[in-house]
C-alpha cells in the first residue's frame, strides 16, 4: 500500500516526478521550455509552496496562478487538450506515488483549477471575438 501525501518532502517528490514526465511530453513540454522558458530552480519552489498551500491549507503561496496562465495563453493558445493532458499526467504521477485523502484532494483541486482556468480562457477568447482581435 502506498502512503498518502504527508508533508513538503512528499509534495517535492510529487512535483519533481511530475515535471520530469511533463517536460518530456510532446504537447506540454515545449510550452514550458520554449514558450514560458521556465527556470526549474526558480519555478519548482513556487510550485512546492502552491501545492503545500492547496493540500494542507497553509498560506505559503503568494502568487496568482490565473494571471500567469492567462499571460501564457497570450503567448501560446492553451486549449482543453492541454489541460486534459496536464491533468492526465498529474493524476498518473499521483497514482504512481501516493494514495489517500490528501492525494485525492490534490486530484480534486487540480481538476477544479483546470476547469476554472479554461473558463477564464474561454471568456478571454469570447471578448476577443467581440472586439475582433
Amino acid at each position: 500500500m502506498k502512503k498518502d501525501i504527508e508533508n513538503r518532502d512528499d509534495i517535492r517528490l510529487l512535483i519533481d516526478t511530475f515535471y520530469e514526465t511533463m517536460l518530456d511530453d510532446p504537447l506540454l513540454g515545449p510550452i514550458f521550455t520554449e514558450v514560458a522558458q521556465i527556470q526549474l530552480s526558480e519555478h519548482l519552489p513556487v510550485l512546492y509552496d502552491f501545492w503545500e498551500s492547496v493540500i494542507f491549507h497553509l498560506a505559503k503561496y503568494k502568487g496568482n496562478p490565473m494571471e500567469v496562465h492567462l499571460d501564457l495563453h497570450e503567448k501560446h493558445r492553451l486549449s482543453k487538450k492541454h489541460f486534459d493532458q496536464w491533468l492526465a499526467l498529474f493524476d498518473e504521477t499521483l497514482d504512481q506515488l501516493f494514495e489517500g485523502e490528501k492525494a485525492n484532494i490534490a486530484k480534486e483541486r487540480a481538476r477544479s483549477i483546470a476547469i476554472l482556468m479554461l473558463m477564464k480562457i474561454d471568456k478571454l477568447e469570447q471578448k476577443r471575438l467581440e472586439f475582433g482581435n
